[in-house]
């Protein structure tokens, strides 16, 4: 059998605690592992100006080799054991999760995982939209349970400029209602808003799709890696756009889905379905967050802020049993701190990981 060799002091073992089966391992705030978002490539066919801004993203970016990326029976692997660690979500990202060739095999594979109870871990992808029309049945053969979709702006001018795509507003349309057929329902819908930018869609887009039976969720822009530009100044906070939104039609707060739950959640007071807000900035949420990410390479990240990740690939590769990475996964939880978005302003960090690379 190989030797790891740790290059880097995070990537040093934490030893971990021993659970019992199904248990969830909790961090060092008491927060337990309940999700894990797999980002699945560093490549995306949009260049969104809050994201991978053409002028940092060009034609000349060394993107990763295939080599580098994790195949899917390594991320099977890393699934696996994180379900014996408490995961019970699985989130596909990218960059653009269906730029990955045959990425419905992969979802086949993560559908045939189970808890140490026997349950079924609910599976979802979140995408730009641009190849779901053609994608959404094969998703939902292979076992997919939901779809997220990024969507910014119902102008095509608007849209076409802060995505950087020449993709028009309808190609995005006609990929949620496939994955709607498809029984990708709810789809849920994420609008990155920035103020002086499209915050002006907000209502267009609640109009929209009020009544559709999709969900709306608004993100406060957030200033996630180092290509972005971004200003607090440009922050269109929750509070506003529920304000906004509810002086033409009127809102109620109702309670999460589950504790960790990311958006807050707001319900049209005469039925017409509910929109979610996504507050990192006004209101933080990271005592209840859950998630666990890795990389396309196989680095695990505990933060969407991070600055450093820890190495699963070389250990994936020198050959050890199913129960090492399942104490590497509890290692890494169990010393996780992070709570930057609680702290954005206190403890600045010059190198956070792009979100392209990492995923939302």
């Amino acid at each position: 059998m190989s030797r790891v060799i740790y290059l880097h002091p995070e990537d040093q073992p934490v030893a971990a605690p021993v659970l019992a089966p199904g248990q969830a391992v909790h961090d060092t705030r008491g927060r337990p592992l309940r999700d894990l978002r797999i980002s699945v490539t560093d490549r995306c066919n949009f260049r969104c100006t809050y994201c991978m801004p053409r002028e940092v993203f060009g034609a000349d970016h060394a993107f990763l080799p295939h080599s580098a990326l994790l195949s899917f029976e390594e991320i099977t692997r890393v699934a696996e054991a994180a379900l014996s660690q408490g995961v019970r979500k699985i989130r596909l990202t990218g960059g653009e999760p269906l730029l990955r060739k045959q990425i419905e095999t992969l979802v086949a594979m993560l559908a045939q995982l189970r808890t140490p109870d026997g349950q079924a871990p609910e599976l979802t992808l979140t995408t730009n939209g641009t190849l779901l029309a053609r994608k959404a049945q094969a998703l939902a053969d292979a076992g997919l349970s939901r779809v997220t979709v990024s969507l910014d702006a119902l102008d095509d001018t608007l849209f076409e400029r802060m995505s950087d795509s020449g993709v028009p507003v309808a190609t995005i349309l006609a990929g949620i209602e496939a994955a709607a057929r498809a029984g990708l329902a709810p789809v849920k819908v994420n609008m990155v808003v920035r103020r002086g930018m499209n915050d002006a869609q907000i209502l267009p887009m609640a109009r929209h799709f009020r009544g559709t039976g999709h969900v709306l969720r608004f993100i406060e822009y957030m200033d996630v890696g180092n290509s972005n530009g971004w200003r607090m100044d440009e922050v269109v906070t929750g509070a506003e756009i529920v304000r906004l939104i509810g002086a033409e039609f009127p809102l109620q707060p109702i309670q999460a889905h589950y504790h960790g739950e990311v958006a807050r959640r707001w319900a049209y007071a005469d039925g017409g379905g509910e929109i979610g807000l996504i507050t990192s900035v006004s209101q933080p949420f990271c005592g209840s967050c859950t998630r666990l990410r890795l990389s396309p390479e196989g680095r695990l990240f505990t933060c969407l802020f991070a600055e450093q990740g820890y190495d699963l690939r070389a250990l994936l590769r020198s050959g050890v049993g199913a129960q090492a990475l399942k104490d590497r996964l509890a290692g890494v939880w169990l010393a996780r701190g992070d709570r930057y978005s609680e702290l954005r302003g206190q403890a600045h960090r010059d190198h956070k990981i792009e979100m392209s690379y990492i995923g939302g």
